[in-house]
């Protein structure tokens, strides 16, 4: 299986941007998927999750409000929409998948069997 994240970018304070990922190569399991970030001299943090149905969105608190993850059960592609971004947003994204149950684990890194390459958003002035 791979992810394949686009939709990084540069982009002012309090400006949007709209990552999307695609999983491919299996064409018979649908994922529970969701993004990770990674700023630099920082440990990677959970950012948002949804369920292989679409449903049951979770988001870490500082981007409650502000990010939607959305999933087109159909391609199995999940995108992050991004609004009124901070600089504290930046950070190399990553996109993740995984096939177990949809549990009070999708908060952990170590839950998701898929990793995407990463894709860099940077919020500046």
């Amino acid at each position: 299986v791979q992810l394949q994240a686009s939709g990084g970018g540069s982009v002012q304070p309090g400006g949007s941007l709209r990552l999307s990922c695609a999983a491919s190569g299996d064409t018979y399991s649908a994922f529970n998927m969701g993004w990770f970030r990674q700023a630099p001299g920082k440990e990677r943090e959970f950012v948002a999750s949804i369920s292989w149905r679409g449903t049951d969105p979770s988001y870490r608190d500082s981007v409650k409000g502000r990010f939607t993850i959305s999933k087109d059960i159909a391609k199995d592609t999940a995108s992050l929409q991004m609004n009124s971004l901070k600089s504290e947003d930046t950070a190399v994204y990553y996109c993740v998948a995984a096939r177990g149950p949809y549990g009070t684990n999708r908060y952990t890194s170590g839950y998701y069997d898929y990793w995407g390459q990463g894709t860099q958003v940077t919020v500046s002035s």
